[in-house]
């Protein structure tokens, strides 16, 4: 979507927040920006079964049978339709200055696309934004449907196209939708130069696999205390960063600047991979009621280890 001056890869979560099994990890109060607006809504979908994607004779039902089941090509059509209604709200003259319009396309950490071209256009700078056109076919990870929270359905898409700099580069986009709602923008970031996508451990029907949302919390926790400078946490949560780390190499030069620490987090998106480890995707938030500084992190814990492995970041401040 657009690449920084710096990017940074970080990860954070709450302390004590709950987690059900299954569906993506979130924070106890959810990351919300400081400003009212009613997001748009779309007619709430059908939930029949999918012929995409049925479910396995020995799977548990979808939790109602009048409603369609998320799958890949659904999924892989509600992209379609974010990006054209993304592409189509970059021509409108100072977009990011309606409220309506920025929460018809982004929720939780995303919000900061909105935040960002404010203060671009506060700085007198040009906007950043550029319009998404991938090349190829995006990758899409979708949950199996009866593991979809019950107020919603998200999904990943690996999408690669032209940053901000005219590079051609993959980058990581996790999209929620509420019941009734269209889906929207959670979280976006970049894959770093040099770095891969895991292979997903993908079920019979094609779904993603489940994601260890204990790991999850004790991974989040353990970025929680390095990026806000708490060393002598570092390691209580089972987990270290890598030590060609990104953020081990990022986070000096970061903290010289308008670095400030980070108390929230929006949905956490993952799934085991076919190399048994564990990846991980979500935003970091510097407050629950405010979206002014906001790190993206895609994370991998190989099977067996306790140092994360970064895969993508960005930072904004």
């Amino acid at each position: 979507m657009r690449a920084l001056p710096l990017i940074v890869a970080l990860v954070l979560s709450l302390g004590g927040c709950g987690a059900i099994p299954g569906l993506p990890y979130r924070p106890a109060d959810p990351p919300t920006p400081s400003r009212a607006a009613s997001p748009a809504t779309s007619p709430s979908p059908s939930r029949a079964p999918s012929p995409d994607a049925a479910p396995s004779a020995s799977a548990t039902p979808a939790p109602s049978a009048t409603a369609q089941a998320l799958t890949v090509a659904r999924a892989r059509t509600a992209m379609r339709t974010w990006l054209a209604t993304y592409n189509a709200a970059l021509k409108k003259r100072k977009w990011w200055r309606s409220n309506a319009r920025l929460d018809a396309l982004f929720v939780e950490g995303a919000l900061y696309e909105g935040v960002l071209e404010r203060s671009r256009e506060e700085l007198g700078w040009k906007p950043a934004h550029r319009p998404i056109n991938p090349t190829g076919t995006p990758t899409i990870y979708v949950p199996r449907p009866e593991r979809q929270p019950p107020a919603g359905d998200w999904f990943i898409a690996k999408a690669t196209y032209r940053d901000t700099k005219g590079h051609s580069r993959p980058h990581l986009l996790g999209f929620l939708r509420s019941a009734g709602q269209s889906f929207r923008l959670a979280v976006v970031t970049p894959v770093h130069w040099g770095q891969r996508m895991p292979e997903p451990l993908l079920d019979a029907d094609g779904y993603i696999t489940d994601m260890d949302n204990a790991m999850a919390a004790a991974v989040a926790e353990e970025y929680r205390n390095f990026w806000n400078g708490d060393k002598d946490k570092e390691g209580d949560s089972g987990y270290r960063l890598a030590k060609d780390s990104y953020s081990r190499k990022a986070f000096p030069e970061v903290n010289k600047g308008l670095y400030v620490g980070f108390a929230g987090h929006g949905s956490v998106f993952g799934f085991r991979t076919a190399s048994g480890g564990m990846f991980f995707l979500f935003a970091l938030l510097n407050d629950t009621k405010s979206v002014t500084n906001v790190l993206s992190e895609a994370v991998l814990v190989p099977k067996g280890g306790k140092a994360v492995q970064e895969l993508g970041g960005s930072w904004f401040s």
